[in-house]
Formats: C-alpha cells, sequence, structure tokens
C-alpha cells in the first residue's frame, strides 16, 4: 500500500494576484508549480499547518480563509491528498528559501505555469471563481 501524504497549501492573494511557487531542483517534481505549503504535523490542524508551513517556507505570516479544493493525486512516491485555502499577506514578504522562484499571476494567468498534478484542481477552482466575479 502507498504512503498517505496529508498536505496544504496556500493560495496567497494579493492586489488580485495569486502566489505561485516553482519547486526547488533535487527534490519531488523539481521545476513544477505549487501553491505553497507542506505536510500537516500530527496535532495540528491543516489552517495551523499552512500557517507554520508559510513561516518556514516563505518567511512571511498569512490569515488562512476559505477553504478552495481538497484532491487526492497518485504520485509514484505515495498518495498526495492536498487541501488549498484562500490566504492573505499579513505580514512580511515571500522570501526564497525552499523554492526556486515565486510569481504573482492573474488568476487568468495560472494556466501557463507547469503546475503540480494534484494542484491541478485548484488552479482550475481559482480560474473559474475569478472569471465569475470578472463577468
Amino acid at each position: 500500500m502507498k504512503k498517505q501524504i496529508n498536505v496544504v497549501g496556500a493560495v496567497i492573494v494579493k492586489d488580485g494576484e495569486i502566489l505561485c511557487a516553482q519547486r526547488g531542483e533535487g527534490g519531488s517534481l523539481a521545476g513544477m508549480w505549487e501553491f505553497p505549503g507542506g505536510k500537516i504535523e500530527p496535532g495540528e490542524t491543516p489552517q495551523e499547518a499552512l500557517q507554520r508551513e508559510i513561516d518556514e517556507e516563505l518567511l512571511c505570516e498569512v490569515r488562512v480563509g476559505d477553504h478552495v479544493e481538497t484532491t487526492a493525486y497518485d504520485y509514484d512516491f505515495g498518495v498526495v491528498t492536498l487541501t488549498t485555502y484562500y490566504c492573505e499577506l499579513v505580514s512580511g514578504t515571500p522570501s526564497l528559501t525552499e523554492h526556486a522562484a515565486v510569481l504573482w499571476l492573474a488568476p487568468s494567468d495560472l494556466d501557463q505555469l507547469d503546475w503540480a498534478p494534484a494542484d491541478v484542481p485548484a488552479v482550475d477552482r481559482i480560474r473559474s471563481k475569478f472569471a465569475v466575479n470578472a463577468a
């Protein structure tokens, strides 16, 4: 049976744009884009895990908001269940500690990146939501 990995991702929205993070070289899914976040540790709520991970990975603070999407994807290294939340940047500027790059993109431009498969349903949901709100 494959390893089950529960992770959270932050859909950080600022001035109508979404923060996208490129995975660093040397790890799994190197070079692909994702919503920053990480594993939920024992005893943490998903929201607590997300706040901790953003503090550790991007050296900034977020306020976790509404749920975006939960999806499971069967990778060769295990089954990843990713739960994403909209987040507001409270303090700090995202800094690179683990990622190769970060970009701020309009929701309509998110499909220009090569997203990690588990993140794709959240990308689709965000693009749909913002397309409806823009109409």
